[in-house]
C-alpha cells in the first residue's frame, strides 16, 4: 500500500531560478544595461568629461596611466619617458588624444555601427524569411537560393575591397555596407520558424477565418517569433561590430571620428605594443570585450524565455 501511495504521490516541480516574468532575468537584465551605459557612454561622458580631448593633439603626447605600474615582475607593462598625470587619467596616445575622451566617444560610435547594421539586416531577413516560408513553392526556392548562395561569399573580402575605393567613410557608410552580409541568416532563422508555425492548428483557424496574409504573419506568427528574432539581432550585432572592428583594425574606418578600431589600428601603426604603451590597445580592446560580453548575456537571456527548461522548471520523479 505504501508504494501504491508513493507512486500516485504528484511529481513536484522544482522552481529553481524561475521568475515572474521570463523577460525579466538577470542575464538579459544586465546585458541590456550594459549596453545602455556602454551606448549613452558619448552623453554621460560630456556632462563628466572634456569631449574635446578625443581630438588630435589636444593634450600631450604618450602619457601613461598615473595608475599604472611601470613593470610588474620584471615585465613591462606601463613604460613612456613621460610621467602620468591625474589630468589624463586614462593616459594619452602618440597623436595627443586622452584615452578617456577617446573611449567616451568612440565605444557608442562602434556599438551604433553594429545596431544599425544588424538592424538593416533583420528586417530585410524578416520581410525575405516570411515571405519564403509563408509562400512557399517557386518563390521560397528562389530567397532560399539566395540567401544560401549570399552567405557563401567572402564578406571581410569583399568589404576590404568596397572600403579601400570610397575615399571618405563615414560609421553609417561602414553600417550599410556590413548591412549588405547581415541578412542571409535572419532569413534563413525565420523561413524555418515560419514553416514551422504555418501549420499550427490556430494558425490555419485564422486562415480559414478569412484573415489576411498580413495579419496571419504580424497578428499570430511574429509574437511567437519575437524571442528567436532578438537572439538573431544580437548576433548580428555581435557579428557587425567584429566585421566593422577588423575593417578599422585595418585602416579602412572613419579616419576624422575616433572608433575603438580605429583606436587600435592608431596603436599598430605607431609600434605601441613595442614601445610598452599597454594602455593604448588594451583600453579599447576591453571595452570591446565588455560589448560582446552582454551581448552574449542578453542571447543567453533570450534563450532562457523562448525555452522554460533554461530557466531551471524541472520535474522531479
Amino acid at each position: 500500500m505504501a508504494t501504491v501511495a508513493a507512486e500516485s504521490k504528484p511529481k513536484a516541480v522544482s522552481r529553481v531560478n524561475r521568475f515572474d516574468s521570463p523577460w525579466f532575468n538577470p542575464k538579459l537584465v544586465i546585458g541590456i544595461v550594459m549596453l545602455v551605459l556602454v551606448g549613452f557612454s558619448g552623453i554621460i561622458g560630456d556632462q563628466l568629461w572634456d569631449p574635446t580631448l578625443a581630438r588630435v593633439a589636444s593634450s600631450p603626447l604618450d602619457l601613461p596611466p598615473p595608475w599604472c605600474p611601470s613593470t610588474i615582475a620584471g615585465v613591462p607593462i606601463c613604460t613612456s619617458e613621460n610621467v602620468g598625470t591625474w589630468d589624463h587619467p586614462l593616459g594619452t596616445e602618440s597623436n595627443g588624444r586622452d584615452m578617456l575622451a577617446v573611449l567616451l566617444t568612440g565605444s557608442p560610435r562602434s556599438l551604433r555601427v553594429g545596431l544599425i547594421a544588424a538592424t538593416v539586416g533583420m528586417v530585410i531577413g524578416v520581410i525575405l524569411g516570411c515571405i519564403a516560408g509563408f509562400m512557399g513553392g517557386t518563390v521560397d526556392r528562389v530567397i532560399t537560393t539566395i540567401s544560401d548562395s549570399w552567405i557563401t561569399i567572402p564578406s571581410l573580402a569583399v568589404l576590404i575591397v568596397i572600403s579601400a575605393f570610397v575615399r571618405q567613410i563615414s560609421a553609417e557608410t561602414m553600417a550599410i555596407l556590413i548591412s549588405l552580409f547581415a541578412w542571409p541568416g535572419p532569413t534563413r532563422l525565420i523561413r524555418a520558424q515560419v514553416l514551422t508555425l504555418r501549420e499550427r492548428g490556430y494558425i490555419r483557424m485564422a486562415r480559414l477565418s478569412g484573415a489576411s496574409t498580413l495579419d496571419v504573419i504580424f497578428g499570430e506568427m511574429m509574437p511567437n517569433m519575437l524571442p528567436y528574432i532578438a537572439a538573431s539581432f544580437t548576433g548580428n550585432v555581435s557579428g557587425a561590430i567584429l566585421a566593422s572592428t577588423g575593417l578599422e583594425a585595418l585602416g579602412l574606418g572613419p579616419t576624422r571620428i575616433p572608433t575603438l578600431g580605429m583606436t587600435i589600428f592608431y596603436a599598430n601603426q605607431k609600434a605601441a605594443v613595442i614601445r610598452g604603451m599597454t594602455w593604448w590597445y588594451v583600453l579599447p580592446i576591453l571595452v570591446l570585450a565588455l560589448i560582446f560580453t552582454n551581448l552574449f548575456n542578453i542571447a543567453t537571456g533570450l534563450d532562457e524565455v523562448a525555452n522554460p527548461r533554461l530557466r531551471g522548471l524541472n520535474t522531479k520523479e
